[in-house]
C-alpha cells in the first residue's frame, strides 16, 4: 500500500483507503444496494478495502449463514470486502452467535445497529472474542435513554470499557459522535486498553443545526433537501460536539474515519423525518468533503486525513494490502451530485455541496478498479 502522499502533474496520489463500517445490504436487500453496486461505489471513493456490517438476510451468525456472504463477495466486489461476524444470534441481543464457527472468516465481531443491553451477554462475548484473537466492534445505544440523547451512547460505553478494564478484550467503538465519548476513550487509552474508536464525516461537519433547519425546510447549506437525508443513528450532536470530535480527530483520541454508508430506497428515505429510515450513504463523498470542509480550511492536515482513512484502520483491524493508491485532482471545484452515484442509495446531507477533491483513478494490487475518464465516456454513450 501506497505510505505517502506524492503530487506529479498536478495530481494527488494517496494510499488506497480503508472503511472499517460499510452496510452492503446482500444478501437479502438487494433493493437497497448490492455488494456489486457498494463496492463500486467504494472504488470511486478510492477505498480499496472495507469492512461489511451484519444486518443483512441471513445474518451472519453461524458459518452456514456467513457462507452465503462469502461467496457473493468472492463472485461480484470489486474490491476487498472483509465480512464481521454478529456478536448475537440474528442480532437480536438475547444469545451469542456461533462465535467458534465464523471466527476464523470474519474481520471481527458485531451487533452495529443495536446496542448490547445484557452486561453479562457482553461479558461473555469480549472473554470469548478475546480466546478467539477477535475484536469486539461496538455500536454503544442504550435504549434506556433516548436515541437523540448523548447518554444513549456514552453510558454505554462507559459500560463497555468497564467490560473491557475486567477481561482485556480487544475493543473499538463505532461511530461515536459525543463529548463524553470523547472522554472515556482517551481515559481509556491513558489507562493503556486496547481500544480504539471512529467517528463520521457527517459528525465532523455538521451540527444538530443542520438538522433542524433541515426538517423545518430552510437549510440553508444545500439548498432544499429531504430531511431524512439527514437521519442517521447515532443522529448528529451538538456544534460543542462537533468540535469536541475535530480535537479528538486531530490529537489521534479518535483514530479513524468510517462512512456508517447506509443505503435506503428513495421510499424509505423521503418520507418525513420520524418515519424515514435511519442512515445515509457516504462512500463516494467522504474525502472530497473532508479534505474541502478540514483540511482546505486547515483544521486538520492532509497526513492526518489520510492517516485516519487509510493507515490508521488499516493498522488496527490488521488489513495488509499492497500496490493500492488512488489519485485524486485537489485543484478543480466540483459539485456532490447523489443522482451520479454508484450507489444504489443516495441520501445525503452534503449533495449539492461544491468541493475540491475528485477521484481520477483507484488501483488495487496494481490493478485498475475505478477510472474517472472511462466511467465519463460510457456516462457520454
Amino acid at each position: 500500500m501506497l505510505d505517502r502522499i506524492k503530487i506529479l502533474d498536478k495530481c494527488t496520489f494517496l494510499p488506497g483507503f480503508t472503511d472499517v463500517h460499510v452496510h452492503l445490504r446482500e444478501p437479502g436487500f438487494l433493493y437497497k444496494e448490492t455488494i456489486a453496486t457498494g463496492t463500486e461505489a467504494a472504488a470511486a471513493g478510492g477505498f480499496t478495502n472495507i469492512c461489511s456490517m451484519p444486518n443483512v438476510k441471513p445474518c451472519p451468525d453461524s458459518y452456514d449463514n456467513l457462507r452465503i456472504q462469502l461467496e457473493a463477495i468472492e463472485e461480484t466486489a470489486r474490491i476487498r470486502v472483509y465480512p464481521y461476524g454478529a456478536i448475537t444470534k440474528d442480532q437480536k441481543g438475547r444469545e451469542l452467535a456461533e462465535l467458534e464457527s465464523i471466527a476464523g472468516k470474519v474481520i471481527a465481531f458485531t451487533d452495529d445497529g443495536f446496542g448490547i443491553m445484557s452486561d453479562d451477554l457482553m461479558r461473555e462475548a469480549m472473554v470469548r472474542a478475546k480466546a478467539l484473537g477477535k475484536m469486539i466492534v461496538a455500536h454503544c445505544e442504550d435504549e434506556r435513554y433516548p436515541r437523540n440523547s448523548n447518554e444513549s451512547e456514552y453510558k454505554q460505553l462507559e459500560r463497555d470499557l468497564n467490560l473491557v478494564r475486567q477481561t482485556g478484550c480487544s475493543y473499538h467503538a463505532c461511530h461515536i459522535s459525543t463529548k463524553e465519548s470523547v472522554q472515556l476513550i482517551r481515559r481509556a487509552k491513558a489507562e493503556g486498553l486496547d481500544v480504539s474508536c471512529e467517528t463520521a464525516p457527517h459528525y465532523l461537519l455538521l451540527s444538530r443545526a443542520d438538522v433542524e433547519d433541515a426538517v423545518s425546510g430552510h437549510n440553508g447549506r444545500t439548498g432544499s433537501l429531504p430531511a431524512g437525508w439527514f437521519k442517521m443513528n447515532p443522529p448528529i450532536k451538538s456544534e460543542e460536539d462537533r468540535m469536541i470530535l475535530l480535537e479528538a480527530a486531530v490529537d489521534g483520541t479518535v483514530d479513524m474515519i468510517a462512512t456508517d454508508h447506509a443505503p435506503h430506497s428513495a421510499e424509505e428515505k423521503n418520507l418525513d423525518f420520524d418515519r424515514c429510515a435511519y442512515g445515509i450513504v457516504g462512500l463516494e463523498t467522504a474525502f472530497p468533503v473532508l479534505y474541502t470542509g478540514l483540511v482546505r480550511k486547515d483544521i486538520i492536515s492532509l497526513d492526518r486525513l489520510v492517516e485516519m482513512m487509510s493507515t490508521a484502520p488499516a493498522e488496527r483491524f490488521g488489513i495488509k494490502s499492497t500496490e493500492d493508491y488512488s489519485l485524486w485532482d485537489l485543484e478543480t471545484e466540483c459539485t456532490v451530485d447523489s443522482g451520479a452515484f454508484k450507489s444504489k442509495g443516495s441520501a445525503t446531507p452534503f449533495n449539492g455541496w461544491k468541493v475540491y477533491g475528485r477521484c481520477i483513478k483507484t488501483v488495487m494490487d496494481g490493478k485498475e478498479v475505478y477510472s474517472f475518464e472511462e466511467q465519463k465516456s460510457r456516462d457520454n454513450k
